[in-house]
């Protein structure tokens, strides 16, 4: 279907990451070199992380209003239709719509649904497709793909031996790994260290919580996160994890007043993705998140009667 396409459009999620993004202009790379013209978007209004636009291909994305919309649209990394936001209309009309995703949550909202729980990233999915449809995988693309994978593994701490196979082909075609890393991964702006201190001193132990495996949950509320860029709150989550005294954390991010995004990561044996779906979320066992709105303690008295 897409080696076929005349043109594709190609559908990243709000608040994007490195493996939407990398998934997104790796297929957007690969369609370009054979001569497809391609388009890739995602929906506002937050920006891109200047990580991300450093990409290879990133000229290739384009404001959601300029978007044409074209015969095939691929959603990427989309665990639902909600994910895309207004962009979800372009996947309605096209005349074929591609669903490429990981998440465990994903019920399928494609004409074609790509959905493999058992792929550590959206990033292994694309690099599947580009094998099968025999088209050459550069730098370039690999670099992008590389940004999903290394990401969505948390720099392989928490990846299958597959995905170790596929960073060593991936390298081998010259990838700057410990640059692109360093970049994705551990560079923030100084103000993060300030939202930091903050969101830990918020931090709250449940030991009874998940029939007694224990739950941390913290809070980055907008006084603390409107003075960097959004994405910087998403690191936050990493260091709540380590908490060795529950099995499951959650971090609170209010991106506006009283809109919040949620955050949960599992270190063990919880299964996150009933909880998550509950809240009109998804995700993985292990990584799962939802939307909410209203004041802090109100959302988190909701998160704590669900559980």
């Amino acid at each position: 279907m897409l080696r076929a396409a005349p043109a594709v459009t190609v559908l990243c999620h709000v608040r994007p990451d490195a493996d939407t993004i990398g998934s997104g202009l790796a297929l957007a790379l690969a369609l370009d070199a054979i001569g497809v013209e391609v388009e890739v978007a995602f929906p506002g209004p937050w920006p891109l992380p200047e990580a991300l636009g450093s990409l290879p291909g990133a000229k290739l994305i384009v404001e959601p209003g300029d978007l044409v919309g074209h015969p095939v649209a691929v959603a990427m990394d989309c665990a639902s239709s909600e994910r895309l936001g207004d962009l979800a209309a372009i996947l309605t009309a096209a005349e074929t719509g591609i669903v490429v995703d990981h998440h465990a949550s994903n019920r399928g909202f494609g004409d074609i649904d790509l959905i493999d729980p058992a792929a550590d990233c959206t990033a292994e999915l694309v690099l599947g497709i580009l094998d099968e449809a025999d088209m050459p995988v550069d730098r370039d693309i690999a670099t992008c793909l590389f940004a999903g994978l290394v990401t969505d593994t948390g720099s392989f701490r928490w990846a299958r031996p597959n995905s170790h196979l596929l960073a060593a082909r991936l390298l081998e075609t010259g990838v700057d790994g410990q640059g692109w890393t360093r970049t994705l991964l551990d560079t923030h702006q100084f103000g993060w260290l300030t939202m930091v201190s903050g969101a830990l001193q918020s931090a709250v132990l449940v030991p009874e919580a998940f029939g007694g495996s224990g739950l941390v949950y913290a809070v980055v509320d907008h006084s603390c996160s409107r003075t960097i860029d959004w994405d910087e709150a998403e690191s936050v989550i990493d260091l709540v994890r380590t908490v060795g005294d529950a099995d499951v954390a959650v971090v609170f991010k209010e991106s506006a007043p009283h809109e919040w995004t949620v955050s949960m990561r599992a270190r063990s044996h919880t299964d996150l993705v009933p909880l998550a779906r509950s809240q009109g979320g998804g995700g993985h066992p292990h990584a799962a998140g939802f939307s909410a709105s209203g004041p802090a303690d109100e959302v988190i008295e909701k998160f704590l009667t669900a559980v």
